[in-house]
This record gives C-alpha cells, sequence and structure tokens, in this order.
C-alpha cells in the first residue's frame, strides 16, 4: 500500500463526502480509492468511514485522523515547496577539494558557468592531491581519481579520464623511440612514478592491445604526489608519464610531449565525489555534482 496515497484518497472522500468524487478529484478509479481506504483501515484497525448506500461519512476516529492527516499533507507540499525553492536558488557555503590539475585545467575555467547558475552559493576549494579527511578539515566532498577506499562515504561516480603513455622528445633523443610496449622492458627505459597516496608506491600501468597485455615498468628516479609536478616531469625528459589526455592536450599540441602507443589502450580512470553520509541532502552539494559531471562529461 502506498500510504501517502492513501491517506491522500481518505482525506479527499471526506472533504467530498463521496468515493467517487475523491476518485474523479484525484484521477483514479472508484475500484482503486476503495481498496486504498480498505488497506488504510487495516493497517489502523479502526474504521474511518462509515458507508451508507446514500452517503459517505467520518467516523469519530476518523475525524481525529483527517485532522492529523491534514497536517501531514500540508507539511509535505511545505516541505516539497521550499526544496523546488531551494533548488532553484541554492545559497550558503560549499567546501570543496578538488585535484589541482582538474581544478586548473577544468574546474576553475568553468566556474562563470556555476555562478551564472547559483550566484549565492560561496564556494570554497582546496585544491592539491592529497587525500582529505571530511570530517577532521570539515569538508563537504572531494573530487578523486581512482576508488574511493574510505568505506564511510558516499562514492558518486561522476566521469572518467582516458589515459596514455607520454615522453618528452628529450627523452626519446636520449633513449631511443619506441614502436612497442615490450621495448620498455629493458632497464634503458622508466617511468616518472606517481604516489598514490593510499598505497604510497606508484600505481601499475597496463597497456592493452586486443589480446596482448604489457605491463610498465616500474623503474623510476622520480616519483612524486601532485598531478603538476608529474606533468612538469614528463616535460622535462625525467621519464615517460601516463597522463589524463586532457592534462596532456597542451603539451601534445607544444610538442614537449608525444604520445606514445597509439593502438593501444588503458583502462580509464574513474572519477568520484565523495562525501560524507550526513550531506546527502545538502541541495548546494546536489547542484555542485550535476555541475561537475557537465563538464567532465566535456572532458576527453
Amino acid at each position: 500500500m502506498d500510504r501517502f496515497e492513501a491517506m491522500r484518497t481518505f482525506a479527499k472522500v471526506v472533504e467530498t463526502g463521496s468515493f467517487t468524487r475523491a476518485a474523479q478529484a484525484l484521477h483514479i478509479n472508484r475500484t482503486r480509492a476503495t481498496h486504498l481506504i480498505q488497506q488504510l483501515e487495516a493497517r489502523l484497525q479502526v474504521s474511518l468511514l462509515n458507508r451508507t448506500t446514500r452517503k459517505v461519512s467520518v467516523t469519530s476516529a476518523g475525524a481525529l485522523y483527517f485532522e492529523r492527516v491534514l497536517q501531514l499533507l500540508a507539511d509535505l507540499e511545505d516541505s516539497e515547496r521550499d526544496l523546488a525553492q531551494a533548488l532553484a536558488s541554492p545559497s550558503g557555503r560549499l567546501r570543496v577539494d578538488v585535484p589541482s590539475p582538474l581544478a586548473s585545467r577544468v574546474l576553475v575555467p568553468a566556474l562563470p558557468s556555476f555562478y551564472a547558475r547559483y550566484p549565492d552559493i560561496q564556494l570554497d576549494m582546496g585544491v592539491g592531491d592529497k587525500t582529505v579527511d571530511l570530517l577532521d578539515e570539515s569538508m563537504d566532498c572531494v573530487v578523486r581519481g581512482g576508488q574511493i577506499q574510505d568505506q564511510s562515504l558516499i562514492a558518486k561516480r561522476v566521469g572518467e579520464l582516458h589515459l596514455a603513455i607520454y615522453a618528452a622528445p628529450s627523452y626519446l633523443e636520449q633513449f631511443g623511440t619506441v614502436e612497442h610496449p615490450k621495448e620498455l622492458e629493458g632497464s634503458a627505459h622508466r617511468m616518472v612514478g606517481y604516489l598514490w597516496e593510499h598505497q604510497n608506491k606508484p600505481f601499475p600501468y597496463a597497456l592493452r592491445r586486443q589480446k596482448e597485455r604489457v605491463c610498465l615498468p616500474d623503474r623510476y628516479g622520480l616519483a612524486v604526489n601532485d598531478g603538476n609536478a608529474y606533468l612538469a616531469a614528463g616535460e622535462a625528459g625525467l621519464g615517460l608519464v601516463c597522463l589524463p589526455e586532457y592534462l596532456a592536450k597542451e603539451a601534445v599540441q607544444a610538442v614537449s610531449l608525444i604520445a606514445l602507443f597509439p593502438d593501444w589502450t588503458m583502462d580509464p580512470m574513474p572519477l568520484y565525489v565523495a562525501f560524507h553520509r550526513s550531506k546527502h541532502t545538502n541541495v548546494r552539494l546536489r547542484v555542485f555534482i550535476d555541475w561537475v559531471t557537465e563538464q567532465l562529461s566535456q572532458v576527453s
């Protein structure tokens, strides 16, 4: 039984004094209206209406219940109206934390569109790749690549990043060009390591082409834990780098990085917005997540 529909039907029957008129007002058939009232009375274990062939009247218990139902329905309508208004014009402070490359190259440049929609939201944006404790640092949400490890958080997938392998011209001049990923298995080549905080070690990347799979070398002379520094290290020729295509785009256009193995693919990196369960009703957070999802849908 839909309790809300049953209560609304009961209230309409009392107001109109007729099952037929109540059903017409609610755009349901009379049989449905009768069945809902019967279910409601069975749940409450009390008779709410007196029925005769000529009229329907409310019992004393029904009259008491009717007053409570009217208040509940009115409160629900107020809540829905308030929510609609809040969604139309959310306001207040929202504290978020996003990776530095994603902030500088995607989200911050797009913020004029966010403020055009939500001019009354005050956005405090922490920028960095370090994991943030949402409770200790009083954050509303974080945007992060890769799986969210904290099981106490709600993680909403908002997009994915397509990855590829890049090298600087200076690196290729020093160590030689490569045509096949297996050429990287020797001791001549090395990666720039990216330190994922929850592992504190470089991530083992792999390339695929049909049934072939080649793991990239884990040798490195430098490992960093910041996306912008990782990009800079690749451009400086310190090793091969595995970058999201959006992050490498400008460097490729400037020929400070060259994409390798164009006919090979890598598993995309999922992007999540993570937030504490207590924040799931925050209207500001909801519209921010929708906006972030929209921006990431435009990132290759």
